[in-house]
This record gives C-alpha cells, structure tokens and sequence, in this order.
C-alpha cells in the first residue's frame, strides 16, 4: 500500500494524468489512473476530462465496488478494469490506462508485441505483452479477460482500447506504459525493414526471467 501522505499520492496522480497528455498518448477524454489507498480505497481520475486539465479537484476517492466515497465528478468507464487488475495483483498499488499511439495501433489491426526480443524488455515486462480481443469496457468477458491476463503480465494491449500497465507505484507503471511504446515503435521499424525479428534464444530467455525475479520484478505469488 503506498506509504506517502495522501496530498503526496494525489499531486502524483495529478503529474502523471499531464504527464501521459505531454507524451501524446492520450487525447481528449482518453485515458485513466488509479492508485491503491489505505481501507480498501482508490484514487483515480475522473470521466469526460482531458488528462491535461487533471487537477487535485477532480479527483475522486472509491471503494473497491466502485462506489464514490470522495468527489464530485463521475468515475470512468474502465474502472471494472482497473478493479480487476487489482483482484489480480494484490500486489499492486497503481494501474494506468492509455492510447499511445504504435502500441494502440498495434493492438487495432490485432497484432501483437513479439517476439520479445530485446533483453531489457525482458527483465522489466517479463517474456510477453499479449494483445486481448476488442470488448467494451464493462463487458463480463472483458473483465474477466484482463483479471486472467493481468495475473501473469504487468502490461497489456487491448484491442481498440489501448494499453493497461501496472506496477507497485505510478512511477513505476508509468514507466511500463514508456517502455510498451518504445518498444511498439522498435518493432514497427524493424518490420518495415524486411526482415523477421529474431526472438531471443530460449536458453537466454531463462537466465533473463530469473534476473527478473531476483530484481522483484513481476506478478508476485498469491500467498
């Protein structure tokens, strides 16, 4: 659970909400936070406003059923996906939702983001980040689809809805949905070249993904 003053955890928010406009990765309405709270609680961003206009103001405090405990405005669409997230990953304290752009698109005509074939995508976002079939938001297949999904991957592609990347801190998953563009745009170069991209060797592959683990990096084990 996060450890800052909440004043501390709400100007994050706030930073990162205007931090994903800068980058071009989210546009009018697009995109949500969360942050998990002491008492079963989140901080996230609300409905209908543009990341850029986040303010300390808009933001809303809910329960884990999605009920507004604090705030004025309206909770976002995907807010069952972020809660699923969460079911997933006791673990994890902040979820970010996005439309970067290479990696959105890569997820819309159904591609997907492999092979995984650079080392240090590897040890930060684990062997793969798959690509889930187009639903809408608060579809029960949908939900359930990114709780299983988000058991095993700290990052996500949904089909015509983005990116969803989590971590133990907004820092953290902000840096997973960096990471998840870089490496869409890597991939959408090396494609136009010609060539297949080589994956990495599976006996390589082992010895990144125990970095990984000894780095405490990944879905934690359910106790």
């Amino acid at each position: 659970m996060p450890v800052a003053p909440l004043p501390f955890v709400r100007a994050e928010v706030v930073a990162v909400s205007r931090r994903l406009h800068e980058n071009g990765w989210v546009a009018n309405h697009d995109g949500n936070l969360s942050v998990r709270l002491n008492g079963d609680r989140l901080l996230i961003t609300p409905t209908a406003y543009s990341k850029r206009d986040v303010d300390d103001a808009s933001l809303l405090i809910v329960d884990l059923s999605g009920k507004v405990l604090e705030g004025r405005k309206k909770p976002f669409s995907e807010l069952e996906l972020h809660l699923a997230i969460y079911r997933a990953r006791p673990e994890v304290d902040a979820v970010i939702h996005a439309h970067p752009p290479y990696a959105t698109a890569t997820g819309l005509v159904g591609g997907d983001l492999s092979p995984v074939a650079l080392p240090e995508i590897v040890v930060s976002l684990g062997a793969r980040i798959p690509t889930l079939p187009r639903v809408m938001p608060k579809e029960k297949a949908g939900v359930e689809a990114v709780e299983k999904a988000a058991r095993d991957v700290d990052a996500m592609l949904l089909s015509g809805n983005g990116v969803f990347t989590c971590g133990p801190d907004l820092n953290l998953a902000l840096l997973r949905m960096e990471l998840v563009e870089h490496y869409a745009r890597i991939l959408s170069i090396a494609h136009g070249l010609g060539r297949p991209v080589p994956p990495i060797a599976d006996g390589d592959l082992a010895k990144l993904l125990e970095a990984r683990k000894k780095a405490g990096l990944g879905p934690k084990p359910v106790k």
